[in-house]
């Protein structure tokens, strides 16, 4: 990506986190129970501490890694189009 791929709108960063809203807009975190790394780390930290609501907690990171997934399924569609 730094050696071939640049929007004005990653500000100079290449995490997912910035190149799929600048590269594949109709993707978003929005609404996501987790929806960011610090989030992530919360959760499972939670998780695996067997605190309170083990099976949302669950559901929460796999939707987020499921996000994660299929927005580098679309970032790599889209560069392949380019």
């Amino acid at each position: 990506m730094r050696n071939h791929v640049y929007h004005p709108a990653l500000a100079g960063s290449y995490s997912l986190k910035s190149v799929l809203p600048a590269l594949v807009p109709e993707m978003s975190y929005v609404g996501l129970e987790v929806a960011d790394g610090q989030a992530v780390g919360l959760a499972w930290e939670s998780l695996i501490g067997g605190e309170g609501e083990s099976q949302r907690k669950k559901k929460a990171l796999l939707d987020y890694c499921g996000q994660d997934t299929l927005g580098m399924v679309r970032l790599v569609e889209k560069l392949q189009r380019v």
